[in-house]
């Protein structure tokens, strides 16, 4: 079994979302700890939540258990930023990993089955990238073999993974499997989730 860190990415200030998204609730459950039990269903250990705004209040609401806090000090400058805190974080700890496997707070559809896959198909191909598939982009979540780390740490702005692993294309792998990887950015998409979920 590989030793994979988890970074889930919590950290932004949701200029979109009138109030802290990583809050708003799905079923009783906050978006964070939707996203944080599916990814400890599938990974027990080193998961690793980065946050930046509101990060006290977050904090304090956040019930999944086991759960290492990473703080971006630089959260204005985007979702790169919170990748590049995780990496320097396990750097100045002497944490070795095999791969980082990077998720967001907001996409609350995504089944842990498909977690699971892209384990699988790092497990057997833990030289490349895994990542997922949006039709005409690749995304996240995505697992980062640990040569990739260097490369990973010089990203800037809000272009997050997404460019990192469009630009790498031919190292690429995705999960035969599909999965629901809407996003939620504001109530609007709030509220077609959950009304979603209720047909």
């Amino acid at each position: 079994m590989k030793n994979i860190a988890v970074l889930v990415l919590a950290a932004g200030k949701s200029s979109r979302m009138s109030g802290i998204k990583q809050l708003e609730k799905i079923n009783n459950k906050t978006l964070v700890d939707i996203a944080l039990e599916k990814i400890k269903c599938t990974i027990p250990n080193n998961i690793f939540c980065v946050l930046g705004a509101n990060s006290d209040k977050i904090k304090q609401e956040i019930t999944t258990e086991n759960i290492e806090f990473i703080n971006n000090k630089n959260f204005e400058s985007g979702l790169s930023s919170s990748i590049v805190a995780g990496i320097q974080h396990f750097r100045k700890n002497e944490l070795t990993f095999d791969g980082v496997f990077i998720l967001l707070a907001d996409q609350p559809a995504i089944e842990i089955l498909y977690l699971k896959n892209m384990i699988n198909l790092f497990e057997k191909n833990n030289n490349i990238i895994i990542a997922s598939n949006y039709g005409t982009k690749l995304g996240v979540p995505a697992i980062f073999p640990k040569k990739y780390f260097e490369a990973l740490l010089l990203m800037k702005a809000d272009k997050g993974a997404k460019e990192f692993i469009n630009k790498r294309k031919n190292e690429v792998l995705c999960p035969k499997t599909a999965t629901n990887l809407f996003d939620i950015d504001t109530k609007e998409d709030l509220m077609l989730f959950k009304s979603s979920i209720l047909k």
